[in-house]
């Protein structure tokens, strides 16, 4: 879950396999990444886990099952990974289960794995 600055709430939603958007007050949610199934694919999520979104609405995304970070801008129809997407594994350019994201102030991005037990 992340609340941004407008008070909209973003739900990554495990088994639905997609981020959900609630503008305060909606009753209605709208889907900001993922949303066609599960699956490897630029439009799809497998068990998303974190979700981190910047101030220009960009959408990072833990997808767990995929062992990649995705991002995903604001209006996008897919997204770009960023982060991982070779395999699970404890390479460099691998993740192993990441369930957490979150950026420091200098833009540096901190990746929580569950299986790797470590903070990248």
């Amino acid at each position: 879950v992340f609340v941004d600055r407008d008070h909209s709430v973003y739900v990554s939603e495990w088994g639905n396999h997609r981020v959900m958007k609630w503008v305060e007050g909606a009753k209605q949610g709208i889907v900001v990444a993922g949303g066609q199934g599960k699956g490897n694919g630029l439009t799809q999520l497998l068990h998303p886990r974190g979700v981190v979104v910047d101030q220009l609405g960009t959408v990072y995304v833990a997808d767990c099952g995929n062992d990649r970070i995705m991002r995903w801008p604001k209006g996008a129809t897919q997204g770009s990974v960023i982060v991982g997407g070779n395999g699970r594994g404890e390479q460099s350019n691998q993740l192993n289960w990441p369930i957490g994201l979150s950026f420091d102030r200098h833009g540096n991005l901190y990746v929580v794995e569950y299986r790797n037990i470590n903070i990248d």
